[in-house]
């Protein structure tokens, strides 16, 4: 009985340590109610990143940058372009669409580089990074191929999970995603979504889309000039508000979550270096 119940209590302690050691994601549940806007403003992609907040800066095209307050840096959609600097970042995540969204002149400096198609079609396309200040991983969509046909899992959605956040960037999405999809994408605090209105999805799916995810924060990218952003502001208006800025950064924490879902409109800024 004594060696009984020693061995219930080493399986009850390895449970327990497993647990402790597994990270879910807190991505994939209902999303709280936000408390309200508090403070949300543009801020220099190289200034000091407040308490609890992260940094967000449109670089170009479908490529932003995402910073922790620990010096982490993550680029989405990588195509080997950041601008003039000195930065490698520390992740690059980038899918198979068109070279504007990936690249394999790829700086060995770069320690984590997530291709969303995987490491070889058809194999190592799910995606868990956990970096601790970060959690980076993905909901694979397919897309559609160069010779008409379709490339199964060719895009991926990837969830950077930072400061509480949930931020999902839709990459060049080519169908609506599925239940199956939705459910493992989860909660988006912050969805980065195209607007090109037809290169990726037509803005009726899209606005399906960003309806569904109810995301505090909408940031237009993949737009190519004024009329399509403009028809997707107006297509969206009656729901979200709109705050068009001049510059391409912005910090943001959970308490800040505006109240009212935001369409924030970034102008894109390649990335340089202070003099």
């Amino acid at each position: 009985m004594l060696r009984l119940a020693t061995l219930f209590l080493l399986i009850a302690t390895a449970a327990a340590y497993a647990q402790d050691q597994r990270r879910p994601s807190h991505c994939i549940a209902i999303a709280d109610a936000a408390p309200g806007l508090e403070y949300l403003h543009k801020a220099s992609w190289t200034a000091p990143i407040p308490d609890y907040s992260v940094r967000i800066h449109y670089i170009a095209h479908a490529s932003f940058m995402i910073q922790t307050r620990g010096g982490l840096e993550a680029v989405t959609d990588f195509n080997g372009f950041i601008g003039n600097t000195r930065l490698i970042p520390d992740i690059v995540t980038m899918n198979h669409a068109h070279t504007t969204h990936w690249t394999n002149a790829i700086d060995p400096a770069i320690p984590h580089v997530l291709r969303g198609w995987g490491a070889e079609f058809g194999s190592g396309i799910e995606h868990h990074l956990d970096l601790g200040e970060m959690l980076i991983r993905n909901v694979s969509t397919d897309i559609r191929s160069a010779y008409g046909g379709d490339e199964p899992n060719g895009n991926s959605i990837f969830i950077f999970e930072v400061e509480g956040l949930c931020i999902a960037h839709l990459g060049h999405l080519h169908h609506e995603p599925t239940s199956r999809q939705y459910a493992a994408l989860g909660r988006a605090d912050i969805l980065m979504v195209p607007v090109d209105g037809g290169m990726t999805i037509p803005l009726s799916t899209v606005e399906r889309i960003v309806d569904r995810l109810k995301s505090s924060i909408v940031i237009p990218m993949h737009w190519f000039s004024g009329y399509a952003l403009d028809q997707f502001l107006t297509n969206v208006d009656d729901t979200f508000a709109i705050d068009r800025r001049d510059g391409a950064t912005l910090e943001v924490s959970l308490r800040d979550l505006p109240a009212r879902p935001t369409v924030i409109v970034l102008q894109p800024r390649y990335l340089s270096d202070p003099d």
